[in-house]
């Protein structure tokens, strides 16, 4: 996707706020139930399950975003994306719906340094995830922005 121009993307929702993941980098939205945690030093990292006879690791996608560590309980949801050359389940709050609107540049003073680009919905912005950038940021091990 280019930072700007029409995009498809699922709206999912993150910690309470509504976040875009790029269609083309989307797999499937998959059940969590089946987590199984590892030990790790990434607040982030919740643990793996399994996709279709593979182990994909599962990261809380707040954690990542906004810092902090993955909530007690784990999520419902979760999302199987490609993330650069990988593969990870973003474990979210919900996924709601595909959407296909106008994506533009995030505005100057505002602080989404994993946003391809937002997207104007219901009055509101939607910041857009480059989700090769967090993969990056996956393989570093470091969780917050």
């Amino acid at each position: 996707m280019n930072t700007t121009g029409s995009c498809q993307y699922l709206l999912v929702q993150v910690g309470g706020r509504d976040v875009g993941l790029d269609v083309a980098e989307v797999l499937e939205v998959v059940d969590l139930a089946g987590t199984f945690a590892v030990p790790t030093t990434d607040a982030a990292l919740r643990g793996v399950v399994a996709v279709r006879e593979r182990l994909v690791p599962v990261v809380n996608l707040a954690a990542v975003l906004w810092g902090g560590e993955c909530p007690a309980t784990v999520g419902a949801v979760g999302v199987l994306a490609r993330a650069g050359r990988q593969r990870v389940c973003l474990e979210v709050d919900g996924a709601e719906a595909v959407l296909a609107e106008e994506v533009v540049p995030v505005p100057a003073g505002q602080s989404l340094p994993w946003a391809l680009g937002v997207a104007r919905r219901e009055g509101a912005l939607v910041p857009i995830l480059d989700l090769k950038a967090l993969g990056v940021r996956l393989l570093g091990g470091k969780s917050g922005p």
